[in-house]
């Protein structure tokens, strides 16, 4: 089949390496024909096609597809996909991110593309705006949905959150969880050694590590706190920052008001590849964050053998499981947040049995083969239901 994919921009990100495991899966495993369209990746994340990532992808840039809302961009981006539609012809459309996923669908859908599939990695409407943002994005995700033959959730808790706001039915959405890599993972033990001298812990030390942009909303201010509260009891606990971001400058000096700088690694910002070699020096993962979807490095850190503190947000309660795989806690906790720590950091039998349940449970589900089998049958299914006329 024919699939064009549309996301808003390529950077460094879990939404981004689901789309691009997705297009190589499709072309390598099933000889499909795939187009990428995307815009600019601009931001300090990071570029996530260089380096040879996209291999011989298929991939067509438009400048004026950015993230930020601009009639004028907005509507030449709108112009751009059409016309790559319309000359690509494809069977599918399948589209990503809140931008590329409302402009695709209004393309596919005007272009009656025969199947228009959009993925819901994050809802972009949350408690964090204002009413008057939340109450616009909800309408425009109503309008889209109206647009597409099928939504795809990586989370039942994004279905949940999505059916709520009365943007869809249940029965129109999927969940397909968000596939990787997973072999780096299950294997990162083997840096294990080399990653803890390069970031200078000793082997005293436990460390707890947070993967994520340094950015609002990632909640690394309420890690930062618990730590204090942590390092009394235990100082050989230490913590390792994984990212780069807006906010670096004032959590350093964050930490530095707490006393902590010496508690505290920050590895800036660091490639995909890179993620299991850093990974393999945490003892733990932590994750603060107040909105996700499902969060890639959750299960990540759970191929890995390492357990997991999270805040209960979205579909982190999916993969993260009290008294299983880690440690589920109130949004922006701090007493509960550090006591999970503490008895994480006193207790490494604990960490062992929850880390090795996890890598037990959910290695072959986050499979990303498993991701682009499960959505190629989406597409078949609507295919069957709606077949393209050439």
């Amino acid at each position: 089949m024919r699939v064009l994919h549309v996301i808003t921009r390529m950077i460094i990100g879990g939404a981004q390496e689901n789309t691009l495991h997705n297009c190589l899966d499709l072309a390598d495993v099933y000889g499909d024909e795939v187009l990428l369209v995307t815009g600019p990746a601009l931001g300090p994340e990071g570029r996530l096609l260089g380096e040879g990532r996209a291999g011989g992808l298929n991939v067509r840039h438009i400048d004026k597809l950015q993230r930020a809302i601009h009639p004028a961009n907005d509507r030449q981006a709108y112009r751009a996909i059409l016309e790559c539609i319309r000359e690509f012809q494809p069977d599918v459309v399948h589209t990503h991110s809140a931008k590329g996923g409302f402009l695709g669908r209004a393309t596919a859908w005007k272009a009656k593309v025969p199947a228009v599939i959009h993925t819901v990695h994050g809802a972009p409407f949350h408690p964090y705006q204002n009413a008057v943002a939340r109450r616009l994005f909800i309408q425009l995700e109503r309008w889209a949905a109206r647009r597409c033959h099928h939504l795809i959730s990586v989370a039942d808790a994004m279905t949940k959150l999505m059916v709520e706001a009365r943007v869809a039915p249940p029965e129109k959405f999927t969940t397909i969880y968000s596939g990787m890599d997973v072999e780096p993972f299950a294997t990162c033990d083997q840096h294990r050694v080399a990653s803890r001298r390069e970031l200078g812990f000793s082997e005293e030390h436990i460390v707890f590590g947070k993967i994520a942009r340094l950015f609002n909303l990632k909640g690394h201010c309420y890690l930062v706190d618990a730590a204090a509260k942590v390092v009394e009891q235990n100082p050989n606990v230490r913590f390792l920052l994984v990212g780069d971001g807006l906010l670096r400058e004032s959590l350093t000096d964050h930490i530095d008001r707490l006393g902590l700088t010496d508690h505290f690694v920050f590895t800036g910002l660091v490639s995909p590849e890179k993620i299991p070699y850093y990974l393999s020096s945490m003892d733990c993962l932590v994750h603060t964050s107040l909105r996700e979807g499902l969060a890639r490095t959750l299960p990540q850190a759970l191929i890995a053998s390492r357990p997991v503190v999270s805040y209960d947000v979205d579909g982190a309660r999916e993969v993260v499981i009290t008294g299983e795989t880690g440690f589920l806690l109130p949004p922006k906790s701090i007493d509960q947040l550090s006591a999970a720590i503490s008895q994480l950091a006193r207790e490494p039998e604990l960490r062992r049995k929850l880390g090795q349940h996890g890598a037990e449970r959910f290695t072959d589900q986050f499979r990303h083969e498993t991701m682009t089998q499960r959505i190629r049958d989406v597409y078949q299914q609507v295919l069957r239901d709606n077949p393209p006329i050439r």
